[in-house]
């Protein structure tokens, strides 16, 4: 918590200081630029740790005269040199000494005793960088007239102290950097700015590499300049760490300078500019990963960057020179700035590496003419951009005038075609609730009285009838009709279609819609009256109308004025009846099969399978609801020689013929059954065994007083012989009363026939 509010105070104090109006006066500072000397090699250390090249002894007469202790001449390789220079006289309150820089270590001696040392060095007078900061000496007092001695190590290219060396008070100091770094300050926020705005624009715009190198560029120079300035120090006090931020910025610059070249250069392949940026990123990489692992003093990287910097900027230069003409103005105002920035670079490199003498090189002009280029060229494009806006503007605005009746006209046929989707929605639920429901019906009865019911929402608007079909297709009887706004109209009870069915329905003329979705309105006379013809497919008799709906259409019903059309409405019904037609074709078919499956295809009676289940059912009942049942077994006598005598065609005749009296002379309640060949089976629910008897006397009758043809021949009369039995009075179990039976109809064969005779255990016949 400490170490933030320190931080935080002084960015607070450095916030205030840069506020303040740049003509502040500093105060008058010394340089010390007279009487230095030099002396190459590492002095020997007293037993106490004095130097004993700062001691006033014999042997010391080898020190050397020095314009400025950096870089005496004759290194050959040496890596330890000491500078001494004589205080001078003056008036201070707080003095100090001021070096804008060292390379790369240093500890400074006063009267034998160290009173500043920047590194660490090890026993051998060695030790490793640790960054380039300016550097604030504290002067003891009594310091003038007195020489204050340098102890200097380097590895690098350069050795001793750099730049400005002077004698101030310690406020003018703090100001005097302050004012020095203002400028870069400034211009490193504004490109930060800059780059932050290239960013977005990155993200949001198709030309993300473009916006994006620009971004990077940007952010570059503004860390370097950011992190060059000698405020940083007063905000965070750790060198080495703004060195890495300088080092790392300003080896992304010509990566993203070549990315953005590139980018504009693409049609060209410039492999030479992709080239330039891969190896320049490679760099970055390498230097700053083995500098933060141990392997080479960040100082080591800047020499070769440099070389690598100069021989990129002849390539770039070379291509752009080439390739000048296919770039646009904009892009050649960003190289012109680019261009500009680089000589200050250049400069700046001069100077670090002593081929021009030591200044202050303004880089940050450079930094921010490329940003104002950026800033212009965007007003510019902003400016464009707003005078086509307006002339759009302009251009909208006469369309508007012309076309605001026509928007209106499809807002309201919007409007109509919403109304119209959700009244077919409508239309389409109602339809799969009317499918689902014909798919639980059992028969075709079923299913056209419930659609009886459920049409005239299908329908509405439309006033209508439903029809069924009757005898045969001769007529139709109407099963249900409504009306529409109130008013039922008349339709006819019965629809007689002995000379034809009406014509199925076609849209009315007056109701059809163009391309343009208008109503061709027509004066000829049209029927009020449409027909659906509601077809079912049978698999023995193909396709019947098996229904009509009549539908009348009012006067006032056309697509202009309601909203959704008599068109569609006509269509969708025309669609529905086909999809009730399937569903009512499905029934009909397992209807049919069925039938095929319980019902005797020569006498039209059911068969045997289906008696045996109904016996079983109807026994159970019998039981359940203690209700007599009776069952007889019916026989024709000599049948076989019937068949032998006139022929299977005759004996067929013969069964349709019983089959045929036996349904009359039973009730509807009873259940009359082909056994198989000339048997019969009758269930009798309901009935006793009196009653059972009776009916079976009234069929013997009946069968003796009819007589049997084929065709036009008279083949004679038939006798029957009848087994009869019944629940409770023959048995206690119901499921025994076929055997009964059975051996009743034996008895009454051996009896002679044509007789009906009881169950052997029962004496009430």
């Amino acid at each position: 918590m400490r170490f933030v509010l320190l931080h935080l105070a002084r960015l607070i104090v450095l916030t205030v200081c840069l506020l303040l109006p740049c003509s502040v006066a500093v105060a008058a500072s010394q340089p010390l630029s007279d009487g230095w000397e030099y002396r190459w090699g590492d002095s020997p250390f007293t037993s106490d740790g004095t130097p004993v090249w700062t001691l006033d002894a014999p042997g010391q007469d080898n020190w050397r005269s020095i314009g400025f202790p950096s870089n005496p001449p004759n290194r050959n390789g040496r890596e330890h040199v000491w500078f001494r220079v004589m205080l001078p006289d003056g008036e201070w309150q707080e003095p100090v000494l001021y070096i804008f820089s060292v390379d790369l270590i240093v500890q400074v001696y006063f009267e034998g005793q160290k009173i500043y040392q920047y590194g660490t060095f090890d026993e051998q007078g060695r030790g490793r960088f640790e960054g380039w900061p300016w550097h604030e000496i504290s002067l003891p007092e009594g310091f003038e007239g007195k020489y204050l001695y340098f102890r200097v190590f380097s590895d690098y290219t350069d050795i001793g102290l750099w730049g400005e060396v002077s004698i101030m008070n310690r406020p003018d100091l703090v100001l005097y950097i302050l004012e020095n770094s203002l400028e870069a300050l400034v211009v490193a926020a504004f490109s930060m700015l800059i780059g932050l705005l290239a960013l977005i624009f990155a993200v949001l715009q198709a030309k993300k590499k473009s916006f994006g190198s620009l971004a990077l560029f940007a952010f570059a120079s503004g860390g370097m300049l950011l992190a060059e300035s000698q405020a940083s120090q007063l905000l965070w006090n750790v060198p080495l760490a703004w060195d890495y931020l300088a080092a790392g910025s300003y080896y992304l610059l010509p990566v993203a300078m070549a990315m953005l070249l590139e980018q504009w250069l693409a049609d060209h392949r410039p492999r030479m500019i992709n080239l330039v940026w891969k190896v320049h990123l490679v760099y970055v990489v390498v230097a700053l990963g083995l500098s933060l692992s141990g392997a080479v003093n960040l100082s080591s990287t800047f020499p070769p960057f440099d070389a690598l910097f100069l021989v990129s900027l002849v390539t770039i230069t070379l291509v752009v020179i080439y390739r000048f003409k296919h770039l646009l103005l904009e892009q050649r105002i960003i190289l012109l700035a680019y261009a500009i920035f680089c000589v200050f670079l250049v400069a700046d490199m001069a100077v670090a590496h002593g081929v021009l003498p030591w200044g202050r090189v303004p880089v940050s002009w450079g930094a921010l003419l490329f940003a104002l280029a950026v800033v212009m060229i965007s007003l510019w494009h902003y400016a464009r951009t707003q005078q086509a806006l307006y002339k759009l503007n302009l251009s909208l605005e006469q369309q508007v005038a012309e076309r605001t009746e026509k928007a209106e006209t499809l807002a309201r046929r919007e409007q109509a075609r919403v109304r119209l989707l959700t009244f077919e929605n409508e239309k389409n639920r109602m339809l799969n609730d009317i499918i689902a429901g014909l798919q639980d019906c059992f028969g075709l009865n079923q299913a056209f009285n419930y659609l009886a019911r459920v049409m005239p929402d299908l329908c509405s608007p439309l006033s209508g009838a439903l029809y069924l079909r009757r005898d045969e297709g001769m007529t139709y009887e109407r099963l249900n009709h409504w009306g529409y706004a109130g008013k039922i109209p008349a339709f006819a009870l019965i629809l007689d279609t002995s000379e034809g069915l009406p014509s199925p329905a076609q849209v009315p003329s007056r109701y059809r819609e163009t391309a343009e979705d208008d109503v061709a309105i027509q004066d000829e006379a049209e029927e009020a009256t449409a027909c659906f013809w509601i077809t079912v497919q049978s698999a023995s008799e193909g396709a019947l109308v098996m229904g009509l709906l009549m539908v009348e259409i009012p006067e006032n019903f056309a697509a202009r004025g309601n909203g959704y059309g008599a068109a569609r409405l006509f269509h969708a019904l025309e669609q529905g009846l086909q999809r009730i037609g399937i569903t009512l074709s499905s029934i009909r078919l397992h209807e049919e099969l069925q039938k095929y499956s319980y019902e005797d295809a020569l006498t039209g009676l059911k068969n045997r399978r289906y008696f045996n289940q109904l016996l079983k059912h109807e026994s159970a009942g019998a039981v359940r609801n203690q209700v007599s049942l009776a069952l007889l077994i019916v026989d024709i006598d000599h049948f076989k020689q019937f068949n032998d005598t006139h022929g299977h065609e005759a004996g067929d005749s013969a069964l349709k013929t019983v089959a045929r009296v036996l349904l009359q002379q039973f009730r509807d309640s009873d259940v009359v059954c082909r056994y198989g060949g000339e048997e019969f089976v009758v269930i009798m629910p309901g009935a006793n065994l009196s009653a059972a008897r009776e009916k079976a006397e009234n069929l013997c009758r009946a069968i003796r007083a009819i007589h049997i043809y084929h065709g036009d021949q008279d083949l004679g009369g038939m006798t029957l012989s009848v087994g009869v039995a019944g629940w409770p009075e023959c048995t206690d179990d119901p499921d025994a009363l076929l055997g009964l039976a059975d051996r009743a109809l034996y008895k009454a064969k051996e009896s002679g026939r044509d007789r009906i005779e009881g169950c052997p255990t029962c004496t009430l016949l």
